[in-house]
């Protein structure tokens, strides 16, 4: 009785809230229709974006925009990277190109657990001008040519994202230095193999990177002559090989400036020479590194861009996630091509709350308030159970608003519609999580859930496209468009590409499925790159057809919808067979089981000399360790994470979320074993754009796997 009486009065508490909200729509919903233009933008939605070039289902697929031929190139005649850049410079000259916040202070805080976290408290952001960076560009670049560096020689840089490998990478490019990228991550057996594949004489790094992770290998790397720190710091060069000369960025730049030097002649590259050597992270064995030409990056620039309705002057993007990642580096240089202006961040300094952010100082979305930001998908679904935990931290009648107000926007937003009073009323102090500015979100790197990708949706009140690309094809293929509400899809193919499905009858995938054809994926098109450096064995995913056309096989499984969307199903290499002749596609798994909320990150493991899947999991701490409470656990994190009892509550959550998606009774983990330790790419088990690597995680968790097979 007491229970029914409580929600009898929550329901008359609430009715003149649920009536307000019908008059609201009823008043508001015809004016605010035609004065936003949502009916234009529902057809934008349903229209045909793409369709076959041929009769068949396979494809290939074109963008209608661009149906005719291919685009190459945004600004005629601007056929290198140089090219835009002094295309910018002359636009943009005295505007704000890139920027930077000085460390005012920092300080160690103990943590309950006895660990030591670095705090900082960061000024407000210093801006070089487009002129000034063409200053330093040019110094910089007469500098390197000074100290030996040829034209069409490799050049490596090995560093965090910041201003300074922008400026580097533009450098390169004006004197036409094929530039070597490595992930600031990337192990040191990695870092040794990919630079003395590639012979480099020249190497751009910084100070923590030199002294804590290169300073063991440089011994292993022969042919290495000169090391340029671009901190502003002095260096010992004490415990360093033979022969082996180490610079400021700051001296090599001074040493450009003489006039003996800067009148240097200047090697300008042609379309087809090389840019980028960009070794990839990789999931599986050893990086490889792919060859980019100036001709690759601009087309698939040109078609990035197309997707990105207004990029302009007006525009701020915050730069956080690993320049040496496709996704951002062509993201960075497509803004300095259209005169936005860039602030250098990282994931640890993003927000107010973030790990090295002093408590009551602001964090980098704060204080530069970015309109454009791009994301991996685990960044996204941190930011979702960080609101949620909250949303579930605050009093009844908050908590109830909160999710009418939520479900009401959402209910609008799958109609095409949106929800103004909403948006200024419930979502403002969310927005301001990022600043509070932000018109457009990408997400690449990894499929987005459409759980989340609604979550961003309503509460950060912007579009969240979702982008399918990889470093082969210069980090292009699909982009979502603004105008589709649609969720759990990739966009259509840009117009820089085409894109045709490749049956596998393995996986059982074919052209001929229903209601979509299926198969492997197929990128075509002036984006797709000259192969793997070095790598003869690798470069079968690459071929020429018979219009002399490149293609790339992906080993991603995609399904194409009536309208020309693309929709990521599978991986090949993520497909395992059960001892009894099931398959089970371990990414399909990790993607459904994400929405559990207990679960923080996952990672699905099978043998095909078993029958069933087992798994490992990082938990949300603040819900494992409240359970645990609720349990009469009272422990260290650690000792919860091994606790039995946990575990088998993990489990049981997840059989629920995974009978709730429908999940195949092979495909649920049977076994759990919890991690007490995040994966980040500093710990080796993840890439840097969060991608599982799963020989590492095998190898980490052997010992667990060998128990829950039964072997121990």
């Amino acid at each position: 009785m007491g229970l029914q009486a409580d929600s009898a009065l929550q329901a008359i508490l609430l009715f003149p809230v649920h009536l307000l909200v019908w008059l609201y729509s009823v008043l508001s919903f015809l004016p605010w229709y035609f004065i936003t233009g949502a009916g234009e933008r529902q057809a934008q939605s349903r229209r045909e974006k793409a369709r076959s070039t041929t009769d068949q289902a396979e494809g290939p697929y074109r963008s209608v925009d661009h149906f005719e031929c291919l685009a190459t190139e945004d600004f005629p005649g601007k056929d290198t990277l140089d090219k835009l850049f002094d295309h910018a410079v002359q636009r943009f000259g005295p505007g704000h190109c890139l920027g930077t916040r000085d460390i005012l202070s920092e300080e160690n805080e103990i943590q309950p657990s006895g660990k030591v976290f670095k705090k900082l408290i960061l000024g407000e952001y210093r801006w070089l001008s487009y002129d000034e960076v063409d200053t330093i560009i040019s110094q910089f670049g007469s500098g390197l040519a000074a100290l030996g560096q040829q034209p069409k020689s490799s050049i490596a840089i090995f560093c965090e994202t910041r201003a300074e490998w922008m400026i580097t990478a533009q450098a390169c490019f004006r004197r036409n230095f094929p530039l070597v990228t490595f992930y600031a991550t990337l192990g040191d057996e990695a870092i040794a193999y990919g630079l003395n594949e590639t012979g480099v004489t020249h190497l751009v790094t910084s100070v923590d990177l030199l002294e804590n992770k290169l300073k063991s290998v440089l011994p292993l790397i022969p042919k290495l002559k000169h090391v340029i720190y671009v901190d502003q710091k002095k260096v010992s060069t004490e415990g360093y090989p033979a022969g082996l000369s180490i610079h400021s960025m700051e001296a090599v730049q001074e040493l450009g400036s003489l006039p003996e030097n800067m009148g240097r002649a200047i090697v300008k590259p042609q379309p087809c020479d090389l840019a980028v050597v960009m070794y990839t992270s990789g999931s599986t064995g050893r990086p490889k590194g792919v060859m980019i030409v100036h001709r690759n990056l601009i087309a698939g620039m040109t078609g990035q861009c197309e997707r990105i309705p207004g990029l302009g002057p007006n525009d701020t993007y915050i730069a956080y996630l690993p320049l040496a990642h496709v996704l951002e580096m062509t993201a960075e240089i497509s803004c300095v091509t259209y005169g936005c202006r860039i602030g250098y961040s990282s994931p640890q300094t993003l927000s107010d709350q973030s790990t090295k952010i002093k408590k009551g100082s602001k964090g980098d979305c704060s204080v530069l308030k970015p309109t454009l930001m791009a994301a991996v998908p685990e960044i996204m679904d941190r930011i979702n159970k960080t609101v949620m935990s909250r949303v579930q931290e605050m009093n009844f009648i908050q908590k109830k608003l909160f999710t009418l107000g939520y479900n009401y926007k959402l209910d609008q937003i799958k109609r095409g519609y949106d929800a103004p009073l909403c948006n200024a009323l419930l979502f403002k102090k969310v927005k301001k999580i990022l600043g509070g500015q932000v018109r457009m979100m990408l997400s690449g790197g990894a499929p987005l859930s459409a759980a989340t990708q609604r979550f961003m949706n309503v509460c950060f009140c912007c579009p969240v496209g979702q982008g399918y690309g990889l470093t082969e094809t210069c980090g292009a293929g699909t982009i979502t468009e603004v105008a589709d509400i649609s969720t759990g899809r990739v966009g259509a193919p840009l117009i820089c590409c085409e894109i045709k499905l490749r049956d596998w009858a393995e996986g059982g995938y074919t052209s001929k499925d229903k209601p979509n054809p299926r198969g492997e994926i197929l990128i075509g098109g002036p984006n797709v790159t000259m192969g793997y450096y070095r790598n003869e064995s690798n470069n079968g995913d690459f071929y020429v057809d018979e219009k002399g056309q490149r293609w790339f096989c992906t080993g991603d499984v995609g399904e194409i919808y009536p309208d020309g969307c693309l929709q990521i199903v599978d991986r090949k290499k993520d497909l395992v067979k059960l001892q009894a002749g099931e398959y089970v596609s371990l990414g399909k798994v990790e993607s459904a089981l994400k929405n559990c909320s207990l679960v923080d990150n996952i990672c699905a493991y099978a043998n095909s000399e078993q029958n069933y899947v087992i798994s490992f999991v990082v938990p949300n701490q603040k819900r494992l360790t409240m359970l645990a409470k609720q349990r009469g656990i009272e422990a260290t994190w650690e000792e919860i994470c091994t606790n039995p009892d946990m575990e088998r509550e993990v489990l049981k959550e997840i059989k629920e979320v995974a009978a709730n998606i429908k999940l195949q009774r092979f495909e649920i983990p049977m076994k759990v074993h919890l991690s007490p330790e995040p994966w980040t790419p500093e710990t080796g088990l993840v890439t840097d754009a969060f991608k599982l690597k799963r020989k590492e995680l095998k190898n980490h968790y052997l010992h667990h796997i060998e128990r829950m097979y039964g072997g121990k």
